[in-house]
């Protein structure tokens, strides 16, 4: 009695674990398509949180998958591969991950299913360790205990959460529907499904399986493995699991990078280092007087200052400096003031270093008013010193 006891446990434990399939494959080289321009640009608007990963460690997984590119390979082999260039295409975005397996015998720690990685804060570094963890694969195919154990593991998931399991869908036990349906329940609008189907011919049911479990989620859906495994395919997968469409920011170009852009810069020629102000002009152009005066005053002397590292930072500008006045006295006592006036803010940058020959100085007088000279505010804008580049 007891010799036919011990061999019925063997015989189960033999049906439940298998023979243990290691993973033979190195991870084959993979570039990338790089997604972080089109979530910059605003393209794509990030709307997952966390993604936990669900594979199948199961016996089942241990065959040969029968499709290019991955022709050869174990099927369990394939969930590795897919998994490395999945981790590979997600962008510079903060997430949070995790994975289970399911199976059964030494593989996966004699459970039924095993945590890889707890929910934590995501690097693609920390999950491609995680992926080395999928040593090989062994027992039956309990994704029902997976899903149970999930409902655990996402307990302290942040946002919205996209389950992502990996399968033939082959099942030698309990459906894995119910325990989905039980997890959609705990989790609601923020658990979306996605199922990866990394099956052959032979594994079609599976396959309804898993798009079954897409549709438990409501918001996921089911892609074939072999879809998913090329570049394009996959920057594909991770824009909809991660991602909804957003409004691209359009950045206009800023020919002279001074912070303004060309539609609305007024002076696209500002050297490099000028402060400008709303319409793009370099502040020097503004320095104003007081009535029948050549002094500059001490609010200018940033200005002045600025204007001097601009000069310095750029050896090869020369500059006319313009001096102009309001309508008030002569025509002949203004240009003389206005004369002055250019000469003064030639001393002081003579005086900070920048060499004479690099600055001339012209007196326009009253000739070219900027405002009205009928009003204080109006002649107050018209006593000014302002620049013209004569490097170009």
């Amino acid at each position: 009695m007891k010799r036919t006891t011990l061999l019925s446990a063997l015989i189960t434990s033999a049906v439940l674990t298998g023979c243990a399939t290691q993973s033979t494959s190195s991870l084959a080289p993979f570039q990338a398509q790089d997604l972080n321009t089109k979530v910059k640009s605003g393209y794509l608007v990030q709307k997952t949180n966390t993604f936990f990963v669900i594979n199948d460690s199961s016996s089942s997984m241990s065959s040969i998958y029968e499709a290019a590119p991955f022709v050869g390979e174990t099927k369990f082999d394939v969930e590795k591969e897919l998994l490395h260039r999945l981790n590979q295409t997600i962008p510079d975005v903060a997430l949070a991950s995790g994975l289970r397996s399911f199976g059964f015998g030494p593989c996966l720690d004699w459970s039924f299913t095993k945590l890889n990685q707890p929910v934590q804060n995501y690097s693609k570094s920390g999950f491609e360790s995680t992926i080395a963890t999928l040593t090989c694969s062994s027992g039956g195919s309990p994704m029902a205990n997976a899903l149970n154990a999930a409902k655990n593991d996402l307990k302290n998931a942040e946002g919205n959460i996209a389950l992502i399991i990996f399968s033939d869908g082959v099942e030698t036990t309990t459906s894995p529907i119910p325990s989905a349906q039980t997890l959609k329940e705990q989790y609601g609008d923020k658990l979306c499904i996605y199922t990866v189907w990394v099956g052959n011919k032979a594994d079609e049911a599976g396959k309804v399986t898993l798009n079954d479990l897409s549709t438990v989620g409501q918001c996921g859906f089911s892609v074939n493995g072999q879809n998913i495994a090329t570049e394009a395919g996959m920057a594909n997968f991770v824009e909809n699991v991660f991602f909804k469409g957003g409004h691209p920011i359009i950045r206009e170009k800023d020919s002279d990078g001074d912070g303004v852009v060309d539609s609305k810069d007024q002076c696209p020629d500002t050297p490099k280092g000028a402060i400008v102000d709303k319409h793009g002009c370099w502040t020097f152009r503004g320095v104003l007087f007081d009535v029948d005066s050549a002094k500059i005053k001490s609010v200018y002397h940033d200005m002045i200052t600025n204007a001097v590292r601009v000069l310095k930072l750029n050896p090869e500008l020369t500059l006319e400096i313009q001096g102009h006045t309001d309508s008030t006295g002569s025509e002949a006592y203004n240009l003389k003031l206005s004369q002055r006036r250019a000469e003064a803010v030639k001393a002081e940058l003579v005086r900070h270093g920048i060499a004479p020959e690099r600055l001339t100085t012209v007196g326009y007088g009253e000739s070219k008013p900027v405002a009205p000279n009928d009003t204080a505010e109006g002649r107050s804008l018209n006593r000014r010193v302002t620049y013209k580049r004569t490097d170009r």
